[in-house]
């Protein structure tokens, strides 16, 4: 027993080490090791184009060297930021990999200059293949009422890897509904093609039909736009997968900065719900990292296997935005439900992918 304790707190002590860079001894091991890759990323949404894996992050922190803002050059926009951390993530970094060991950085695959009306916290990436173009959903502005500008915006490019343009020249939510913040937004595509959105701050979650070209929100049968769908907990990040005629909504709970940051689920019959919270699958583990939470879910096509994509905090690390990008494995048991992840320094194994026509994210 002590020898394994040992083991564990040397493991534990050499991924420190590694805590904001890929560890090469689980690459050699023809493990992915967590984080996948360097920076300071969050919030990412993985998912599968062609025969390569996508990760498109949040720029959390910019990772090294860093030139401070000349606050003079600062729009008026940019003045009404609540925090100034803010004024960073001005742009968004997107990774693929052939085999989920070796990523490969492709910066700055939209920014700011491209979105006319967006000046920072540029957030939780979206991302969809259809109509021969891929879409990228983001979040900008923070938002803190229906005065100020900003919210979810859409950008199109013709390629994974952009450059992403603004398709709208405005955002395609800009105000709060059912007391959501415009953030977090997440697409997904049922089997019967129609497009529906899922997003929302401040512990309310709404749902939104999209059109088939993915640049407005149509009404619903009953002739409202946005549905609540609220399950119990909820505080932002939602996710929708569907598995064997079951619709998964997962979302994170909790403090994004402290130690309760987590991720639940619950599950239903239909893409509207209900959502009966079933309890959480993603947390801290206190020997590993902190604040684990802001997920997405890659499914391998062909299989039942998926991997749950997190951002989580290296132990000992106190700086809210140094968050990094990880991967393990998420497992359902034989009635449906999910097991807790198991979050670990060694990630997932080395996997190659048959060439897709589209995605297997689970949208």
């Amino acid at each position: 027993m002590k020898r394994i304790s040992l083991l564990f707190l040397l493991t534990g002590i050499m991924s420190l080490g590694f805590a904001q860079k890929p560890n090469p001894a689980m690459k050699n091991k023809n493990l992915s090791g967590n984080p996948i890759f360097e920076g300071w990323y969050a919030d990412p949404e993985g998912t599968i184009y062609g025969d390569e894996y996508w990760v498109y992050p949040t720029l959390s922190d910019v990772y090294g060297d860093y030139k401070p803002i000349d606050e003079k050059t600062l729009t008026p926009r940019q003045k009404l930021t609540i925090n100034k951390d803010y004024l960073k993530q001005t742009y968004l970094d997107a990774f693929s990999s052939k085999d989920l060991i070796t990523w490969i950085k492709h910066p700055k695959v939209l920014d700011i200059k491209d979105v006319s009306w967006a000046a920072f916290a540029i957030w939780a990436p979206a991302t969809m293949h259809a109509n021969g173009k891929y879409y990228l959903f983001f979040g900008a502005n923070d938002i803190q009422n229906d005065k100020e500008y900003g919210g979810i915006g859409v950008a199109v490019a013709d390629k994974p890897e952009g450059p992403f343009k603004d398709a709208l020249g405005k955002p395609l939510i800009s105000e709060f509904h059912n007391g959501a913040q415009p953030i977090d937004q997440f697409v997904f595509r049922d089997d019967d093609g129609q497009f529906y959105m899922y997003y929302g701050g401040w512990r309310h979650c709404n749902m939104a039909r999209l059109s088939s070209d993915l640049l407005s929100v149509v009404p619903f049968a009953d002739g409202t736009s946005f549905k609540e769908i609220t399950p119990e907990k909820y505080v932002e990040g939602p996710f929708m997968i569907k598995r064997n005629g079951k619709y998964y909504l997962m979302w994170s709970e909790g403090g994004w900065t402290g130690p309760d940051y987590s991720v639940a689920y619950a599950m239903a019959d239909s893409p509207f719900g209900p959502f009966k919270r079933v309890g959480k699958i993603l947390q801290q583990d206190p020997r590993v990292a902190t604040g684990a939470g802001h997920h997405s879910v890659i499914h391998i096509p062909g299989t039942d296997d998926w991997i749950i994509v997190y951002h989580r905090r290296p132990l000992g690390e106190t700086n809210g935005n140094h968050r990094e990008t990880c991967m393990d494995q998420l497992i359902f048991d034989p009635d449906g439900t999910i097991q807790p992840v198991k979050v670990t320094f060694e990630g997932v194994a080395k996997r190659k992918l048959q060439k897709q026509s589209r995605t297997a994210s689970g949208n």
